[in-house]
């Protein structure tokens, strides 16, 4: 077999490492319970090949993130099912999950969840107009962060 054949081969049949642990730089774990927002998310990111993984529950968010690897988890910061400090603390805390980017967001005139999602290592954190709209650059910008090892 040529070069060029083994490129039209599928992935699974030329390339036979462990994927288990690597970041699927399409899937988004979305911890967003506000369906007017989830669907301005899902909106902004399916048509640009994105995958969502919706956690709708506090248990679903270190299950997910460990499971499917996404390239970023977004957080509703004011969200009232999912507790996201708890969510940033148990990321933060576990060593197969910790160097996923999250992305937040939070009302912008909250600045003590602000200061507090920052300093349980929250990546980006942004107003919810902001989030609203340029959802989809900054997922970008946060997928190129941690495919760089930066996040």
């Amino acid at each position: 077999m040529d070069v060029g054949e083994r490129n039209l081969m599928p992935l699974h049949q030329t390339d036979q490492t462990d994927k288990t642990d690597q970041i699927d730089k399409t899937t988004i774990l979305v911890a967003v319970n506000d369906i007017f927002f989830y669907t301005k998310v899902r909106d902004a990111l399916l048509p640009h090949g994105y995958r969502l993984e919706k956690a709708r529950a506090q248990q679903d968010i270190l299950e997910k993130a460990s499971t499917t690897h996404p390239s970023v988890v977004l957080l509703d910061m004011n969200d009232r099912t999912v507790d996201a400090f708890q969510a940033l603390e148990t990321l933060k805390a576990d060593p197969r999950v910790n160097a996923i980017p999250v992305l937040a967001y939070a009302n912008h005139e909250d600045v003590e969840t602000w200061n507090r999602a920052r300093a349980l290592g929250v990546t980006k954190i942004v107003s919810r107009n902001e989030m609203s709209a340029r959802t989809r650059e900054l997922v970008e910008e946060l997928v190129t962060l941690g495919i760089r090892g930066e996040a």
